[in-house]
């Protein structure tokens, strides 16, 4: 139940409106990272999101599901709430030298969430697969 209630809050703050066209070359770090796939899931950009996350199958089936979900079930009202959101950084925490957790909300639903930054070939990726996990599992 707590796994089904994070997927749901999770897909509606990424499924959104559009705008930003930062790449994940402009990540320089593993916030920056963090705040480019917020924004872009924020704002609809789905394309651009899946540059910014580990291009895995099971990372790429929840992108996925959230860009069909924001296509067609989200409402014009909470597209636009999210695209004129902001973004609320609440806690980074380092794991190691390759592995961040950012804790964070937007402004328009306030909903507590987490995603984790990995280093990848000195990239800074997303790993969506974190945030849907069990907290008792063993997964880092």
């Amino acid at each position: 139940m707590k796994c089904l209630s994070i997927f749901s809050g999770f897909c509606i703050i990424l499924l959104s409106a559009c705008g930003n066209n930062e790449t994940a070359s402009s990540s320089e770090n593993d916030v920056d990272a963090a705040r480019n796939f917020i924004r872009a899931a924020l704002d609809g950009q789905y394309t651009e999101a899946q540059h910014l996350i580990v291009a895995d199958s099971m990372n790429l089936q929840y992108l996925d599901a959230f860009a069909t979900n924001y296509r067609e079930r989200m409402n014009r009202e909470d597209k636009r709430g999210y695209r004129e959101s902001s973004i609320n950084i609440h806690d980074i925490q380092s794991v190691n030298d390759s592995v961040t957790i950012v804790h964070y909300s937007n402004s328009y639903k306030q909903i507590p969430e987490s995603l984790r930054v990995v280093r990848r070939n000195n990239n800074w990726l997303v790993d969506l697969k974190y945030s849907f996990t069990p907290a008792d599992s063993t997964h880092k």
